[in-house]
C-alpha cells in the first residue's frame, strides 16, 4: 500500500457494520456451514506462504526488494506468469510507460464465462525500495495466486468471466492500475462489473477490514468473513491508498480485504480479534523486517478462503458440468523396432453425468500407430492402446499426446522409447558452476562437462546463444569427443547493461543437448574508493551514491540516463567532490 500523500488522500465515509452476533475469534479455518452451498475450495494457506518464499527469494537475489521494475519484481512476475500459463489461463504482460519505474503490469483471464459480465480481482506486486514486501504487497498477490491455481483445478462451469491482475508501481501512486484502466475503453469498463483490491491481508497485528463495507460489491467478502464471526470493520485507513482507487475513479464497483498497515489497533478492536492495542497493524509497514517472518497465517489463510468464496458467489454456476479426466497406465513404455505394445487408457466422471469419450492420439514419430479399442468409451470405462512400431521406424524418444474428446477435451501423454538391438549414440551436457557473475569490462569462465549416455563417444561441437548485446561466450576447444570437457570463457562489453540474463549452450553431436548458464552482469568498474561507476541504464534512487568523471556524486531524485556532471543535472545528482 502506498504512503498517504498530501493532497491525494479521498475521504471515505467510516460504515459501522454491526453484526447479529459478537464474541471472540474463532480459531477454526475449516469452510463454515453458513457458506458451503457453494463449493468453494479452501486454499490452503501453505501454498500461498510456499508463493511467499519464493518472493522473497527474489528479493534476495535481487538487491533486498521487490520494487516496481527491478530484478526481484521481474523475476516474481515471471514466476506468476509461468504458473498461470501452465494451467490454461490467458496471460498478458501490460507495459507501463507512464510508471515512475517504467515496467510490466500482468493481466490473466481465465477462459470462460460472459466477457461482457467481468468480475476482477488485483492486487499489487512490487515493493518498496526499503524492504522484500512479503505482507506488503506479497500476502495479497500470492493469495490471488493460489486463488487463480484454485479455480484451474476446480475447473467450474463459469456464469461470468474472472479476470486476475498484478499492478505494478502502486508504491510510487497506484500508477499501473491508472495506466491499466486509462487504456480501457468505455465498454471495456462497462463489462467489469467489480473490482475487488487484496493488499496487506496478513499483517501481524492485524485486523479485518473491508472496503466500502456497506456496498452490494462487498457483500461476498463480508458474508465470509462474518461467517468466522470476525465482525469486520470499514478500511479507512486504505481509502484512496491502493489500486482500488483507479477503477472507483471510473465507476467501476470495488472493495477488497486488508488487515491494516501503520494505524494502532484500539483497545475495542484488540478485544474482538485480539493482538496488542495501541500497536500499529504492521510494524514492519514499509521496512526491511517485511519478511515472510512478518505474516499472520490466521489472517492469510481467512483472506485467502474470502477470495475463493467471493469468486464461487460471484462468478461460478452452482450446477455441476458434465466433465471427465484422462490418464494412462503405464504412462510410458519401450517398444522394439517390428513389434508392438500395449498400455490401458483410463477414463473418469469428475462431475456431472457420465459421457461418451472419444480417443485419438497425435504425436507419433514417422513409423508408429496408435490404434484404440474401443476407441469410444462411457466416462468411468477404459480402452487398450496399440502401440504399432514398424521396421522402419527410428530408435529415440518421443511424446504422444492421447485426447479424449466429449463435452470437454482432455488429455494425457505416454512416453514412448522405440528400441533396437544396438543402442543409440547419446550424450549429455552440464555447466559447472551454472552461474556467475561477471563485471562489465570483464570476463568469467565455466566448465561445459559432456559425457556419453549411451552408444559410442562422438565428437560434440559447442556454441552458446542468448547472450545480450555485448556479451560474447567462446570454447576452448570447440568441439569435443563425449566424455571431454571445454572451458567457455564469457566476455563482457564495458558498455554492457547490468542485470541476469540466461544464455544456452548448445553441444551438437547425433542428436542435440543443452544446458543453461544465468549470468548476471554487474555495473563493471569501480571509481572513488570503491564507489560503483554510474551506469547509464541503470535506475537511481535518493541518497544512491556513484562515481563519474572523478568525482562522487549522490542522487537527490529518481532517475534513469541523467549523466551526474551534465548540464541541468543538478536536479538528480548533488556533487560529493573530487576523488
Amino acid at each position: 500500500m502506498k504512503h498517504r500523500t498530501l493532497g491525494a488522500a479521498v475521504a471515505l465515509a467510516a460504515l459501522a457494520w454491526v453484526t447479529a452476533s459478537a464474541g471472540p475469534t474463532q480459531a477454526a479455518e475449516a469452510q463454515p456451514p453458513a457458506v458451503a452451498t457453494l463449493a468453494a475450495p479452501n486454499i490452503d494457506v501453505a501454498a500461498v506462504q510456499s508463493h511467499l518464499t519464493q518472493f522473497s527469494n527474489f528479493a534476495s537475489s535481487g538487491g533486498g526488494n521487490r520494487r516496481a521494475g527491478s530484478a526481484g519484481y521481474n523475476q516474481s512476475l515471471a514466476y506468476i506468469k509461468g504458473k498461470l500459463q501452465a494451467v490454461g489461463y490467458q496471460v498478458v504482460e501490460q507495459r507501463c510507460t507512464t510508471c515512475t519505474y517504467v515496467s510490466n503490469n500482468l493481466i490473466a483471464d481465465w477462459p470462460g464465462g460472459d466477457a461482457n459480465q467481468t468480475i476482477m480481482f488485483g492486487a499489487h506486486l512490487d515493493s518498496v525500495s526499503a524492504g522484500p514486501g512479503i505482507n506488503d504487497n506479497g500476502s495479497g498477490s500470492a493469495t490471488l495466486l493460489e486463488n487463480a491455481l484454485q479455480l484451474a483445478a476446480s475447473n467450474p462451469t463459469m456464469t461470468k468471466h474472472v479476470r486476475f491482475g498484478w499492478w505494478t508501481d502502486e508504491e510510487q501512486g497506484l500508477n499501473g492500475s491508472e495506466f491499466y484502466v486509462g487504456q480501457l475503453s468505455g465498454a471495456q469498463r462497462s463489462a467489469i462489473k467489480a473490482y475487488y483490491n487484496f493488499d496487506m491481508v496478513a499483517s501481524t497485528n492485524g485486523g479485518y477490514f473491508i472496503n466500502n463495507i456497506g456496498t452490494a460489491a462487498a457483500a461476498p467478502l463480508r458474508e465470509y468473513w462474518t461467517s468466522l464471526n470476525l465482525q469486520p470493520e470499514e478500511n479507512t485507513e486504505g481509502a484512496g491508498r491502493s489500486d482500488d482507487y483507479s477503477f472507483q475513479q471510473v465507476g467501476i464497483p470495488s472493495s477488497g480485504y486488508a488487515t491494516g498497515a501503520s494505524y494502532r489497533k484500539s483497545a475495542a478492536q484488540q478485544r474482538k480479534w485480539g493482538g496488542t492495542a495501541n500497536a500499529a497493524y504492521d510494524p514492519c509497514y514499509h521496512s526491511r523486517c517485511d519478511t515472510t517472518s512478518n505474516i499472520n497465517a490466521t489472517a492469510l489463510d481467512r483472506s485467502a478462503d474470502g477470495v475463493a468464496y467471493t469468486i464461487w458467489k460471484q462468478a461460478v454456476s452452482e450446477t455441476p458440468q458434465n466433465d471427465f479426466s484422462v490418464s494412462l497406465s503405464p504412462a510410458s513404455g519401450s517398444v522394439k523396432v517390428g513389434t508392438t505394445g500395449t498400455f490401458t487408457v483410463n477414463t473418469a466422471t469428475t462431475s456431472g453425468s457420465a459421457q461418451n469419450v472419444t480417443l485419438s492420439a497425435s504425436g507419433a514419430p514417422s513409423g508408429v500407430s496408435v490404434s484404440f479399442n474401443p476407441a469410444t468409451v462411457q466416462s468411468g470405462s477404459s480402452s487398450t492402446a496399440t502401440v504399432t512400431v514398424s521396421s522402419s521406424a527410428s530408435p529415440g524418444t518421443s511424446q504422444i499426446t492421447v485426447t479424449g474428446t466429449g463435452t470437454k477435451v482432455r488429455t494425457a501423454t505416454y512416453g514412448l522409447t522405440v528400441t533396437t538391438d544396438n543402442p543409440v549414440p547419446d550424450f549429455s551436457v552440464s555447466l559447472n558452476p551454472s552461474s556467475g557473475t561477471v563485471a562489465a569490462g570483464a570476463t568469467g569462465t565455466f566448465a561445459v562437462n559432456t559425457a556419453t549416455t549411451s552408444g559410442s563417444p562422438q565428437d560434440v561441437t559447442l556454441s552458446a546463444s542468448g547472450a545480450p548485446s555485448g556479451v560474447s561466450v567462446s570454447f576452448n576447444p570447440a568441439t569435443v569427443q563425449s566424455g571431454s570437457s571445454s572451458t567457455a570463457t564469457v566476455t563482457v562489453d564495458a558498455s554492457t547493461a547490468a542485470g541476469s540474463y540466461t544464455i544456452t549452450v548448445t553441444g551438437s553431436g547425433s542428436v542435440s543437448r543443452t544446458a543453461t548458464y544465468a549470468l548476471t552482469v554487474t555495473g563493471g568498474g569501480t571509481g572513488c574508493n570503491g564507489v560503483q561507476a554510474w551506469n547509464s541504464t541503470a535506475s537511481y534512487v535518493p541518497d544512491d551514491l556513484v562515481s563519474h568523471n572523478s568525482h562522487k556524486w549522490k542522487s537527490t531524485w529518481y532517475s534513469s540516463g541523467a549523466e551526474p556532471g551534465a548540464p541541468g543535472s543538478w536536479a538528480v545528482w548533488q556533487d560529493q567532490g573530487a576523488c
